[in-house]
């Protein structure tokens, strides 16, 4: 079979490393919830994590002056509200309002988890360094909660232009893992 040449645009489609999460902030008691895909695991302990945080995005300015957020991990069946906060913008709209999504109290952070979601991890900003260039903050996970009454499955990956996969089987390999 002869390889042909992929558009450079869309490798980011190839490549898309993890589940469409929702991040939350919150600046001067105004919350806020973006979609985001653009995120990756740097380090096992601490947790830390990379993710890209557009300066078009109203959510930049609040994780930029407070470094704090949380990710937060929704499955498909909230689908219609991950796409709805990647549509619209939180300096116009309540997207907790708009799409249904119930803030609750963080412990270490400011910025809320959501009810919605099976899991959510609090955020502190500890690297600032690849921000200027290519707007990507390196985040260490401070507190991870789960909720055991909701699925897991299936989680959203996106393939770029509003084309989603949604995550397949589990399997297991031999690892030698620790």
């Amino acid at each position: 079979m002869a390889k042909v040449e992929f558009p450079l645009g869309g490798v980011y489609s190839l490549l898309e490393p993890g589940p469409v999460v929702l991040l939350t902030t919150s600046q001067a008691g105004k919350a806020n919830v973006m979609t985001l895909s653009w995120h990756t695991m740097l380090e096992f302990e601490p947790p830390t994590l990379g993710c890209v945080v557009s300066r078009r995005n109203f959510s930049f300015a609040a994780l930029d002056a407070t470094g704090e957020c949380v990710i937060s991990m929704p499955t498909a069946q909230i689908g219609d509200a991950v796409t709805g906060c990647g549509n619209c913008s939180g300096r116009d709209t309540d997207k907790f309002a708009a799409f249904g999504l119930t803030p609750v109290p963080a412990s270490r952070v400011q910025a809320p988890l959501l009810a919605q979601c099976f899991a959510s991890l609090e955020c502190r900003v500890v690297d600032r360094t690849l921000v200027p260039r290519y707007e990507l903050f390196v985040l260490e996970v401070l507190a991870a909660w789960v909720d055991p009454a909701l699925p897991r499955d299936p989680t959203l990956h996106h393939r770029g232009y509003g084309v989603f996969m949604l995550a397949g089987d589990t399997i297991r390999l031999p690892s030698k893992m620790r």
